[in-house]
Order: structure tokens, then C-alpha cells, then sequence
């Protein structure tokens, strides 16, 4: 058997500064954070079965902001 699978699970920046934790189509975050590290950390522990999708705030040389990467 595969393993379980949960709701699709974003990091998502706010316009506050912070980071939110939020389930598909939800109106409001589940949790919030100060860092997107923390954001990620309790993403994993509200949803252990989920990799969340995080968004970009930042330019790399892998992306830039508005996409999304798996934590």
C-alpha cells in the first residue's frame, strides 16, 4: 500500500511579514509563523503524511518568487 494521502498543504508569504500554513482552498491559514522555516515545521507537524508546497520569496538559481517548490 502507498502511503496516505492528505490535503495539498502552502507555505504562503503574507502581506503582514509573516508566513501562513494553509489547505487548498481554504479562506483562512491553519497556522502562522515568523519565519517560513517555522511555517514549514508546523505544516509537517499539523500534516505529517504531506510534503507542503512552499512559495518563493526570493530569487535563486533554482526559481524565482511566485513558485513554488516542495519543502
Amino acid at each position: 500500500m502507498g502511503k496516505k494521502k492528505g490535503p495539498d498543504i502552502y507555505i504562503e508569504k503574507r502581506p503582514e511579514g509573516d508566513y501562513a500554513v494553509r489547505q487548498e482552498h481554504s479562506k483562512r491559514a491553519s497556522a502562522t509563523a515568523p519565519t517560513q522555516a517555522k511555517a514549514i515545521a508546523k505544516a509537517q507537524k499539523m500534516f505529517p503524511d504531506v510534503r507542503p508546497d512552499v512559495e518563493r520569496v526570493r530569487h535563486t538559481n533554482k526559481g524565482k518568487p511566485d513558485q513554488w517548490r516542495k519543502a
